[in-house]
């Protein structure tokens, strides 16, 4: 499986973002996706996940402003983002799961194949 995300960029507080990732290979209807992003001197952390099922999963700190689909048709998810501010500044990675399951959603483990990333800016 492949991915390649894209959508990022300089943007500026309060303002809004998709991004998009798009997956080549496998059966994209049957695996789950998700978000990760890695701040600049911080460990990557988890963002959002969908499962194949359509369970979606956040984390605390983007709940009410993100929102991740997926189109299966498509091969891609998208991450849109709203209401950004500068602590969401980061790189944001995808990645694919083949066999996750709800509580392991938000884990870095459960996926096992990741795009390489793109950067957000966001300016206060």
């Amino acid at each position: 499986v492949q991915l390649q995300a894209s959508g990022g960029g300089l943007v500026q507080a309060g303002d809004s973002l998709r991004l998009s990732c798009a997956a080549s290979g496998g059966t994209f209807s049957r695996y789950s996706l998700a978000w990760f992003r890695q701040a600049p001197g911080k460990e990557r952390m988890f963002v959002a996940a969908i499962k194949w099922t359509g369970e979606t999963k956040y984390a605390d700190s983007v709940k009410g402003r993100f929102t991740i689909t997926r189109v299966n048709a498509k091969n891609t998810v998208y991450l849109q983002m709203n209401s950004l501010r500068p602590e969401d500044t980061a790189v944001y990675y995808c990645a694919v799961s083949l066999g996750a399951i709800s509580s392991t959603m938000a884990l870095e483990a459960t996926y096992s194949y990741w795009g390489q990333g793109t950067l957000v800016t966001v300016s206060s």
